[in-house]
């Protein structure tokens, strides 16, 4: 990608949810001529009929240059540039279907968020092992709801590639005045900070769905960004990475507002609701349940301690109450802070 293709070179955005569709918003805003796919062809038949996607953004209108395309080899014919915004789960099968009709130009970019059961790999490596490693990759994550991006809210966000010209070039076509596009060259930083503040979202669901107060909720934050930290150090990112926008940035966002559907998820299992229960509730994917699963077997071969997380595990899979594992974090051995 360069930056003076970004004026007239397709890019095709693969998976038409909330996400998906916002980001395709944000190519066609900034003037990219953008494809939208998605596997649902009768929702993708409305979208294109009345120009926006009435279920998760009503209020973001297409712009002319977003072609909604419910043919993925129309979408990808010509496209240079392909971003993947399907759920962690999908995220390999999504990779496998494409790997044969890809160019060798071609440049793959992701909004994936989460680690790969049962191995726990993050979205990098499952690209690694599908594609091999000589294609041009990256992530885009941090403090974002598809919501407020659809409307085009200020937003920040970060790019993060092992090529920096690839991560500098698809962050200009990106970026607009309302839209602020940061780089990285720490992709494993970027990816585990966006799978970490899932759980610890649902996390801070469970503890105000208690009614444990602020202090409670920050101190969840606090110690979780920690706990964040110490896992991505471990599996090789920068310890700074973790105090920007795919770090402390997403973790407050999901923590501490109700469009996060991992908090909102976390509030029902408070209310007394089972984790099946929420998540039927909720009705799209929370990512930060099989996050807590795949999470701990993460932190454990990497000898890691998570605490909090590994919480959030027991009451989600072992039917531990939420207040028992609040206690028993709270009577944990007392430590030094930086441990």
């Amino acid at each position: 990608m360069s930056a003076a293709a970004g004026s007239d070179t397709p890019v095709a955005v693969l998976g038409a949810g909330s996400w998906g569709t916002a980001l395709a918003l944000q190519f066609a805003r900034s003037g990219r001529p953008t494809r939208l796919w998605g596997r649902d062809r009768g929702q993708l038949a409305v979208m294109a009929r009345e120009r926006r996607n009435g279920r998760y953004l009503p209020f973001g209108a297409f712009p002319e240059s977003l072609v909604v395309e419910p043919d993925l080899a129309d979408a990808l014919h010509g496209a240079r540039d392909l971003l993947i915004a399907v759920p962690s789960h999908a995220f390999r099968s999504m990779l496998t279907e494409l790997r044969p009709v890809l160019g060798e130009e071609t440049q793959l970019a992701w909004a994936t968020k989460g680690f790969e059961l049962p191995k726990g790999l993050l979205p990098h490596q499952v690209a690694r092992e599908v594609l091999g490693p000589k294609r041009a990759v990256a992530v885009l994550s941090g403090p974002t709801f598809a919501r407020e991006v659809g409307a085009g809210l200020p937003t920040a966000m970060v790019i993060a590639s092992p090529d920096a010209a690839f991560a500098k070039a698809l962050a200009q076509d990106l970026s607009s005045t309302n839209f602020r596009v940061y780089t990285s060259t720490d992709i494993v930083g970027v990816e585990v900070g966006g799978a970490v503040k899932n759980v610890l979202a649902v996390g801070a669901g469970l503890s105000d769905g208690l009614g444990l107060g602020a202090n409670a909720r920050v101190a969840l934050i606090t110690r979780g960004l920690a706990e964040m930290m110490r896992l991505g150090v471990a599996l090789g990112a920068q310890r700074e990475t973790f105090m920007g926008l795919a770090g402390l940035g997403d973790l407050v966002l999901t923590c501490t507002d109700d469009q996060s559907r991992n908090r909102r998820f976390g509030l029902q299992v408070a209310g007394g609701r089972s984790p099946a229960e929420a998540l039927e509730a909720i009705g799209q994917v929370v990512e930060g349940y099989p996050a807590a699963r795949a999470l701990r077997d993460v932190a454990a071969r990497a000898g890691v301690e998570m605490p909090l997380c590994e919480s959030v595990y027991r009451v989600l899979y072992e039917g531990v109450p939420a207040r028992e594992a609040v206690r028993g974090l709270m009577t944990r051995p007392i430590k030094p802070e930086t441990q």
